[in-house]
């Protein structure tokens, strides 16, 4: 968070100065007079506001922060578009040549998530879900995994066996199960421990 003193012939213009410079409006910033203003005795004497501004915490700012710093140490040339929904805060971020922010099969994309949310959660404030997409890389992904999901269900179903996926993270598992969940021939369960937690699709038995 920045701090900076501010002076000026008056309090609010000392404050004018201070949100210019910050460049937010008023209830971003908090602000504590160390001076008052005085008119001297003949013009002589006379001593100009003096206030110290604080920038109060923006958990999405600072997520923005630290996710440009990343980037600018990666030599990336980048451009961060948030979007806020219902449920989630998200950082869009474009650019060109950006695989190595994916990673394989989205581990370095999910680490950087990851990282993200311990940063702007790190104050105490009310807890806020942010998620980091790439080029459009989460609709993709979910979208493969929906269609691995009737393949392998269908593998399960036509060999009678269970059939183990390979280990995702809680997001991903939880595509599987929502995508069979309503499939009256198979089961979906997952098993073991993070980070190598996998979703098992099982064939039901029919009697």
């Amino acid at each position: 968070m920045r701090s900076q003193e501010f002076t000026a012939k008056t309090v609010e213009d000392a404050l004018k100065l201070a949100l210019d410079a910050f460049q937010v409006s008023e209830d971003a910033i908090e602000y504590d007079v160390l001076e008052q203003p005085t008119k001297g005795f003949l013009g002589f004497g006379s001593k100009n506001a003096r206030i110290l501004v604080t920038e109060r915490y923006n958990p999405i700012k600072a997520g923005e922060a630290f996710l440009t710093k990343i980037f600018e140490e990666m030599h990336l040339n980048t451009r961060i578009v948030i979007e806020k929904t219902e449920h989630h805060i998200v950082y869009n971020i474009e650019g060109d040549q950006l695989g190595i922010l994916i990673g394989r099969r989205g581990d370095t994309l999910d680490a950087l998530q990851f990282l993200l949310n311990l940063v702007i959660n790190g104050k105490g404030q009310e807890k806020i879900k942010a998620i980091i997409d790439i080029e459009n890389y989460r609709a993709k992904r979910e979208e493969t995994l929906i269609n691995l999901s009737h393949k392998l269900a269908d593998k399960a179903k036509r060999t009678g066996q269970k059939v183990i996926l390979e280990p995702m993270n809680p997001q991903e598992r939880r595509i599987i199960h929502m995508t069979l969940q309503d499939d009256k021939r198979v089961n979906t369960y997952s098993e073991g421990e993070e980070p190598y937690r996998k979703v098992i699709i099982v064939p039901k038995r029919h009697s």
